[in-house]
């Protein structure tokens, strides 16, 4: 009997030693891998503000999430190798972002691993990176921000803004996809408003002040810069030329205007990183990326600096400022 008593209590007290040791077992940490083209400076607004929309569904950095960050720094060459680098870590879910050749590199390094595009300036169907919109079909998935289709829009309001503007250079990137929009979707927008459009390309960084001298000669009426990893990285420069040149100039984000830009249009950024997070969070917790839709944006943002407008001796017509979501004074 006195036996039987030992062992049962032997056996409470390994129960109770147990159930703490139980209870306190850490949670599996969530590991993500964020592939980008740019360097951690430029990146900043959008990791930070996906970092945000994270915490906001309750993932905390460093409690339970890890996010692995592997960047580029405009080197788009190194991209495969970083790519293959987030798949031997094995990682639950890819967030690629700063343009087309992260998702690229990112879906050939896996067909396995969910990769969620973060914002995708051009058509991923037409990329071949999902089979439909609908019905993505692979391991890619993710937001589409249809910045190219937004071209001939992004003309007709620096036409409104500056009445006179006839001859515009396009500032393009040929890594990014903004070579389809530069023969796709803006010479007929061009055509329609009586605008004449010339482009000049930039493949390195060293490629802008020969590209600037250039353009200062020609004395265009104003400038157009798509979206694309090379122009995104340069912004402040490319802000610095046309308040030097007193050059009228729209962009496709809110980060050129804030950096000095005139003016832009485009998806809604915070609107972007917030649905992006959302991608993850549905990954993370069993969803698979064939089965989600890859989403186009539904919030634009056309903003306006009238510090740029003012240091380059323009006046913007209140028409157009009424319709601005953001002024920058």
């Amino acid at each position: 009997m006195k036996r039987k008593i030992t062992a049962l209590a032997l056996g409470a007290l390994f129960f109770a030693l147990s159930f703490p040791a139980e209870a306190q077992e850490p949670k599996k940490v969530a590991r993500i891998g964020y592939l980008v083209s740019s360097d951690p400076i430029n990146e900043f607004p959008r990791s930070e503000g996906i970092r945000q929309a994270l915490r906001e569904l309750g993932y905390i950095e460093g409690q339970n999430i890890a996010i692995e960050y592997r960047y580029a720094e405009g080197k788009l060459d190194r991209l495969s190798e970083l790519a293959t680098e987030l798949v031997r870590l094995k990682v639950d879910v890819i967030l690629a972002t700063g343009g087309t050749t992260a998702i690229r590199e990112a879906k050939k390094a896996t067909k396995t691993i969910p990769i969620v595009m973060g914002s995708s300036p051009i058509d991923p169907v037409v990329e071949g990176l999902v089979q439909s919109l609908a019905r993505p079909g692979g391991n890619v998935t993710g937001i589409t921000n249809l910045s190219g289709e937004l071209g001939g829009k992004r003309l007709e309001l620096l036409k409104e803004a500056v009445p006179n503007l006839v001859r515009i250079a396009v500032l393009h990137d040929t890594t990014g996809g903004s070579l389809r929009e530069l023969k796709e979707f803006l010479p007929d927008a061009a055509r329609a408003l009586g605008l004449t459009i010339k482009p000049w390309e930039v493949r390195a960084n060293a490629d802008f002040d020969r590209v600037f001298a250039a353009m200062s000669k020609e004395r265009p009426d104003g400038l157009y810069v798509p979206a694309a990893p090379l122009t995104r990285d340069n912004r402040k420069r490319i802000a610095g030329f046309v308040l030097k040149s007193r050059l009228p100039s729209i962009h496709s984000t809110r980060e050129a205007v804030d950096a000095g830009g005139l003016m832009c249009y485009g998806a809604d950024l915070a609107d972007i990183y917030r649905r992006a997070a959302i991608y993850v969070d549905k990954i993370l917790k069993g969803a698979k990326p064939a089965d989600l839709p890859v989403e186009q944006p539904k919030k634009f943002e056309l903003v306006i600096n009238l510090k740029t407008a003012k240091q380059i001796g323009l006046t913007i017509p209140q028409t157009v400022l009424y319709r601005a979501d953001k002024v920058i004074r």
